[in-house]
């Protein structure tokens, strides 16, 4: 299960992601990103805060976002990663691939630079 919670903050558009991200709820966040930086969100904030858990298919749907985020120009910025989540993030090598702040206001100050 999967609950996606979205907000625009200014120029920033958040999404709130709560529970599990797995082969069987990425499919639903991956949409929503596309849709996202398909219509130009300009900047992009991803709270992880609620996250359970994220599998080899979470994170794949993340590479292909930033992929597209970076051609679109739409800075993409997680924040509120759990211990656990953070150990999935670090055991899987994407701690350097992303940018990772620890809160929802230092990813929006991140945004704005």
């Amino acid at each position: 299960m999967i609950d996606l919670q979205e907000e625009s903050i200014g120029e920033v558009r958040v999404l709130g992601v709560k529970g599990r991200v797995d082969s069987g709820t990425a499919p639903a966040l991956g949409e929503r990103l596309n849709g996202l930086i398909a219509n130009d969100a300009g900047h992009l904030v991803l709270d992880f805060q609620g996250l359970e858990y994220i599998s080899s298919a979470g994170f794949r749907i993340l590479l292909l976002a930033a992929r597209r985020a970076d051609e679109a120009r739409t800075r993409l910025v997680l924040c509120g990663l759990s211990d656990k989540v953070s150990q999935l993030f670090d055991l899987g090598g994407f701690l350097d691939l992303f940018v990772i702040t620890s809160s929802r206001g230092d990813a929006m100050s991140s945004c704005v630079r």
